[in-house]
């Protein structure tokens, strides 16, 4: 989890999209370091298989201590928000609106939106539908945010991990309507970035950006 302190002085409720180490592997260290200045638990909001995954594999007292159960001076350090993948739940001034995406275990992605802007994050997955038929029924969308992990040689990799690659994203930006929206990809396997950027770029696929990570985005 790549933060500042300043970040991690603030950041109290963090969004899971799916329980794979590349995506939770820097939150129980986030807690341990904050545990004893805490004054308000860090609310953990996942689909309930999320949540599941987390205290059976990780916060189990085996991997890392379950702080689920655990408080300091102020009270407990840590509570889950389980949310229902087909509802939408709200974060402060942000509206989270869950999607089943298809990767090799339960995730959503999300459209994301407060009273100026919308954004639809994929998350990992592979080939979609019920994804695009969010995006579409949006009027005013701002950016898609989505994955391509592998490059189009290592297409078995991607199918059967459920990724997508350069060709395979093209055809997924097909079922978008909206012609004119940004696209961002991100959650390009770092070893295959050079070869994914370059099949990109011989793809030409219009209004298609790399996301480049420590920039900051307003949308």
């Amino acid at each position: 989890m790549a933060v500042s302190e300043e970040q991690k002085n603030k950041i109290r409720d963090i969004v899971l999209t799916h329980a794979h180490l590349d995506h939770i592997a820097g939150l129980p260290l986030f807690i341990d370091d904050l545990f004893a200045t805490l004054t308000e638990p860090i609310r953990i909001h996942g689909i309930e298989e999320v949540v599941q995954s987390l205290e059976k594999h990780i916060f189990n007292w085996e991997i890392y201590p379950r702080f689920s159960e655990l408080s300091n001076s102020n009270g407990a350090v840590m509570e889950y928000k389980i949310f229902d993948p087909s509802e939408k739940f709200h974060i402060s001034d942000l509206t989270f609106q869950p999607i089943r995406v298809n990767h090799k275990v339960p995730s959503v992605g999300f459209i994301v939106s407060d009273e100026n802007s919308t954004i639809a994050i994929s998350s990992d997955t592979s080939k979609m539908e019920l994804f695009w038929d969010e995006v579409n029924s949006i009027k005013s969308l701002q950016a898609i945010l989505i994955e391509c992990a592998f490059p189009d040689e290592l297409d078995e990799l991607a199918n059967a991990s459920h990724h997508l690659t350069p060709r395979l994203l093209q055809t997924e930006i097909e079922k978008c309507s909206n012609k004119l929206c940004p696209v961002y990809v991100i959650n390009i396997k770092p070893m295959y970035r050079e070869k994914v950027l370059a099949q990109l770029e011989n793809l030409e696929i219009k209004n298609l950006n790399i996301l480049e990570v420590g920039k900051i985005y307003h949308f």
